[in-house]
């Protein structure tokens, strides 16, 4: 599985997250892009992008959208690390195109 971390997502998952191939918008070289710019570039080369931006499913039409989106409540590091599990466990099940809101 190969996963995208946005941009305003803490890198910490990098590492609290194991068994998957994680990278960094940073590293992709995308900093700074639009979301839906962002989704279009993402789409074929990752299976599943985690964000904390809220606005995710409000802002960008997901219908027929393969790429999975786990959005979680908040970027802050300690909250982040206490998720960490949750996240893991959607990782496990989430499927192509499906958007799971962690709480």
């Amino acid at each position: 599985m190969k996963v995208l971390l946005d941009e305003c997502t803490p890198h910490v998952l990098k590492r609290l997250l194991t068994g998957i191939d994680i990278t960094t918008v940073q590293e992709m070289g995308w900093s700074g892009i639009t979301n839906g710019a962002l989704l279009r570039r993402a789409e074929g080369q990752f299976d599943v992008l985690i964000t904390s931006d809220q606005n995710w499913k409000y802002q960008q039409n997901l219908v027929g959208v393969q790429i999975a989106i786990i959005q979680l409540p908040t970027n802050q590091v300690p909250k982040i690390i206490a998720l960490a599990p949750a996240v893991q466990a959607s990782l496990n099940i989430i499927q192509p195109g499906e958007f799971i809101a962690i709480p």
